[in-house]
């Protein structure tokens, strides 16, 4: 009776038998960096917006051109991750991010976040990250092995906003930004310690194999997937960033209450990220990534619906099931990747996802400039129509 509950209860418990010591650092890693990104990035439109008086137009000028800088070092972290060590890399990338929230911390107007925006939009670990976690997980369980590191994104982010905005609130965002950047040196720091890994016989392949961008896109299914992707990134781009700007304006909440709808929404994520992951393992993942483009749809719909702080939490509980998007990207990609080019495979609908969405926070800063309301009213349909057409694809090998 004992032994049956005990099962029970570590079916419900976090997966990390799935990790290995490489992994769990990773893991670490990212609780340590996602814990300082979680500080600032929920409450910087905000702060833009309430602060610095940047408009919504400007705004969206600020995350397209982070985006469009993600997307350019995506394509480079593919490449250079298939020649060189991809541990260090991922240090590179994480040292990238150091300066960012101090430069933020000084900038007085739109043109002042610029460099830092640009530092924060470099993301070397991308497909470096993606590549060497397919190359160290158990094949079998890797959709739950994605979520899984994922949620550490998610529990970094779970206190950090609310923490965040109660410190805003209290000494100012100064202190919140210096906070964000030792954490993310740490961060850095706590990568040093994973294996070494490089890809396997990538300067004993054909130079048919190592194909150039658009050589690859010839792949069919690459290109399918390529697109969808693009499609998703760019509704989910359009939006967020305005999520915690409509809080305030609409429904005139603060600084720690948008902090703590945050807050929810990231432990949501990590709890429904875990179950959704074990459906993709165990169903399709096809079916995980139309469940999370579901739960996305309805909780725009509720945001729209109801501004009761109550309601809102349920809201922002389910919104936590679409912040999964990028880990199930690398879950249905990743294991179609030839292992002597996988970083690069990977990186193209990584990159062609963050070149399209690039300017999608412009038109969602432009939306929500005439009408709030046309912004979330149209990415709720987008989000929907996504989810129905991901279960028209087939995705598994």
């Amino acid at each position: 009776m004992t032994g049956a509950i005990y099962q029970k209860i570590s079916k419900l418990s976090f997966p990390f038998e799935v990790l290995n010591k490489d992994l769990r650092l990773i893991f670490a890693s990212n609780l340590m960096g996602s814990f300082g990104d979680g500080l600032y990035a929920y409450l910087l439109p905000y702060y833009m917006s309430k602060t610095l008086n940047i408009n919504s137009v400007e705004t969206g000028i600020l995350y397209a051109v982070m985006t469009l800088v993600t997307a350019l070092t995506l394509l480079v972290a593919g490449m250079l991750a298939d020649r060189y060590d991809r541990k260090k890399i991922m240090i590179a990338g994480w040292i990238a991010w150091v300066p960012a929230p101090l430069i933020f911390s000084f900038a007085g107007n739109s043109l002042q976040m610029l460099p830092g925006m640009a530092l924060w939009g470099v993301w070397l670990g991308g497909p470096t990250n993606t590549a060497y976690i397919v190359t160290a997980a158990d094949k079998g369980k890797l959709t739950l092995t994605f979520t899984a590191i994922s949620a550490s994104w998610s529990v970094g982010y779970i206190f950090s906003p609310a923490l965040g905005g109660y410190l805003a609130g209290m000494v100012g965002m100064q202190v919140v930004f210096y906070s964000a950047s030792i954490l993310y040196s740490v961060a850095c720091l706590t990568l040093i310690f994973i294996s070494s890994q490089q890809a396997m016989g990538y300067r004993q392949a054909s130079s048919e194999e190592r194909r150039s961008f658009f050589k690859l896109l010839r792949n069919r299914k690459l290109l399918s997937l390529s697109i969808l992707f693009a499609l998703i990134m760019f509704s989910l781009l359009m939006f967020r960033p305005f999520v915690p700007q409509f809080l305030a304006d609409i429904y005139h909440y603060g600084d720690l209450e948008i902090g703590i709808l945050g807050s929810i929404a990231f432990f949501s994520s990590a709890v429904l990220g875990i179950l959704i992951g074990k459906l993709g393992d165990k169903w399709k993942k096809s079916y995980a990534l139309a469940t999370s483009l579901t739960l996305c749809s309805i909780s725009l719909t509720l945001l729209l619906a109801f501004g009761n702080f109550y309601i809102l939490m349920t809201t922002f509980c389910i919104a936590g099931g679409s912040y999964i998007t990028w880990s199930l990207m690398s879950a249905i990609i990743g294991p179609l990747a030839p292992e002597s080019i996988r970083a690069r495979w990977i990186s193209i609908p990584q990159t062609i996802s963050m070149l399209s969405s690039f300017i999608a926070p412009y038109i969602g800063g432009a939306l929500y400039n005439i009408s709030p309301y046309y912004l979330f009213i149209t990415a709720t349909v987008a989000t929907l129509s996504l989810a129905l057409l991901t279960l028209t694809r087939f995705f598994e090998k």
